[in-house]
């Protein structure tokens, strides 16, 4: 077993940190035990930088970082001659670049699993919900009539894959074909309607770098441009294609929270947000070779749990129960009861590494790590 945390500075003030059942008994373990949660690391952070909270620092070139006193009692203006107004916009739009970025390359790694089916080079996918790709195409102007999904799939990829980045200037086809009509309007009004994914996140980049845009009225629109190019294409389209891959959920009813591990079976967690990973976790979990392997070492079978954003795939569309959210990750690893966790990217905390380190998870982390 790993060397457990140092000495922990800070211990939580009461038991009752969260309304969640059995979250302040695990934090009370983690503390006997010597490891660090997010909760121990958020207090010793306490209080936190006020400049910060307030998004009136700067770092975006060398001669910063520079920090506004927003009071009045202090700098008023940074190195370059931003005001408060510009910082803050300016920080704004970097974390609309950032989450854009993240939200449409789940979307790209969708298309590229797509486009290998299309090509016949990912032979443990399929298309499921057939009537969805029909609908899409169709929005798309796609011709469906008397064809196969495969050809509508091949007609269909081109233009998903234009709207991350294209020669002309045109619309995103998603947004073209689905946004309201009047909204579009408002949108064209207010000249934030996004070009392609990719020039609307660069371009956030590019204002935001010393000496080129300082008005926040000017930053903020192009925030509004960016955020439409992820919720109108990149966002959604991760949405359609994972319904077209995976299935289109429908309501179910399921059990969540950390008593779905189960004592006697082999648990692993799914944590992270692309369903092309967790899915096929879940299917071979359920299969009879997996089964039958378990049982050859005393336990009753697989039992696949989801955790965070990837769960919520897993569980709306298959039924298998959600251990908890993103402050819990670390929790499901202190239980002890994980064999587990399968990762793929977004909301992991780097922490897990060092929890799953002090449980038997480590010997499995670590031979990972050294492929």
């Amino acid at each position: 077993m790993a060397k457990r945390y140092e000495y922990l500075r800070f211990r939580l003030p009461t038991k009752q940190v969260s309304i969640t059942p059995g979250v302040s008994d695990l934090l009370e373990k983690a503390e006997e035990e010597g490891i660090k949660t997010a909760w121990h690391r958020w207090l010793e952070q306490q209080p936190q930088c006020g400049f910060g909270l307030l998004g009136v620092c700067c770092r975006n070139c060398n001669m910063g970082p520079c920090r506004i006193d927003p009071f009045g009692y202090g700098p008023t203006r940074g190195t370059c001659g931003a005001t408060a107004d510009t910082i803050v916009a300016r920080n704004l739009l970097r974390m609309i670049a950032a989450g854009a970025a993240a939200h449409s390359d789940h979307a790209r790694d969708i298309v590229r699993v797509l486009r290998l089916l299309a090509e016949g080079r990912a032979p443990g996918y399929r298309i499921t919900d057939s009537e969805k790709l029909r609908s899409v195409a169709t929005s798309l102007g796609v011709p469906v009539e008397g064809r196969d999904d495969m050809e509508i799939l091949k007609d269909v990829l081109p233009i998903l894959e234009g709207e991350f980045g294209k020669p002309n200037e045109g619309p995103l086809k998603l947004l073209e074909a689905l946004a309201p009509k009047k909204r579009v309007k408002v949108w064209e009004k207010l000249g934030v309607v996004p070009r392609a994914i990719d020039r609307e996140i660069c371009e956030c980049m590019h204002r935001t770098h010393v000496g080129v845009d300082a008005d926040p009225t000017s930053l903020l629109l192009h925030g509004v441009r960016t955020a439409l190019s992820d919720g109108w294409s990149g966002s959604m389209m991760a949405t359609l294609l994972s319904d077209i891959l995976f299935g289109t959920p429908k309501p179910i009813k399921a059990v969540a929270n950390l008593g779905v591990l189960k004592e006697e079976s082999v648990n692993i967690v799914v944590h992270g947000h692309n369903p092309v990973l967790s899915m096929k976790v879940v299917e071979a979990a359920m299969s009879d070779e997996m089964l039958d392997y378990a049982k050859q070492f005393g336990a009753r079978g697989v039992n696949v749990v989801g955790m965070c954003c990837t769960g919520n795939e897993i569980l709306m569309r298959l039924g298998v129960p959600i251990a908890g959210n993103m402050l819990m990750q670390e929790l499901a690893i202190i239980t002890g009861a994980v064999e587990a966790m399968v990762v793929d990217y977004q909301c992991v905390m780097p922490a897990v590494v060092d929890v799953a380190g002090c449980y038997h998870l480590g010997s499995v982390l670590r031979r990972y790590l050294t492929l």
